[in-house]
């Protein structure tokens, strides 16, 4: 669930604009400039919608550092530069392109939301389905039956596959795409560790 909103927009008009759609919904910070993004960017950012233009520096090199730091937020790029190419090393989780109606912030932002949840508790089910694997190899079917500690493993699994099922119902073909970006960069982090 998103709760904290960082927007990165070098126009003050729209900044406030995008601002006035969030507010009462989400905490919003906002920032006009590629280092002011990067000082306002913290643990607590869930979103960040972020210009690509900036008077400083570019977008994608905010959005790259914002990566490096390993932030557990995710990014939509908010922008008027029509996507090419050079798009497609870039980490973001949404790009839209401006004019940006109320909808389509609002929509971005549940969306961003969403895949937060997903990976979230897709990560909590795997460790959860870890566990399970290894007490299946190291004890007797006898042994886990009479163990309440098993049983409610068991249900935490089922409950969470449950969730997974539910939200994966809100994903669009894009939200797809972007998971499965994300498991191939968290399997390529870890075979090189």
């Amino acid at each position: 669930m998103t709760r904290s909103v960082l927007i990165v927009e070098d126009e003050p008009e729209v900044a406030e604009l995008y601002r006035g759609y969030l507010d009462g919904l989400y905490d919003v910070r906002v920032a006009n400039t590629g280092e002011e993004a990067l000082r306002l960017a913290d643990d607590d950012a869930d979103a960040v919608l972020l210009d690509r233009r900036l008077p400083d520096i570019s977008g994608a090199e905010v959005l790259a550092e914002l990566r490096s730091r390993e932030l557990d937020c995710r990014v939509a790029m908010v922008t008027a530069v029509e996507p090419d190419v050079d798009i497609v090393e870039m980490g973001f989780d949404l790009y839209l392109v401006k004019p940006a109606t109320r909808d389509d912030i609002l929509a971005a932002v549940e969306r961003l939301g969403t895949r937060s949840s997903y990976d979230a508790k897709l990560r909590r089910t795997a460790a959860l389905v870890t566990k399970r694997a290894v007490l299946e190899t190291e004890r007797t079917p006898a042994e886990l039956r009479s163990s309440e500690e098993y049983e409610e493993l068991l249900s935490r699994i089922e409950s969470l596959q449950g969730d997974l099922d539910d939200l994966a119902t809100a994903f669009s073909p894009d939200d797809y795409r972007m998971l499965f970006r994300d498991i191939g960069s968290s399997s390529s982090a870890s075979e090189s560790v």
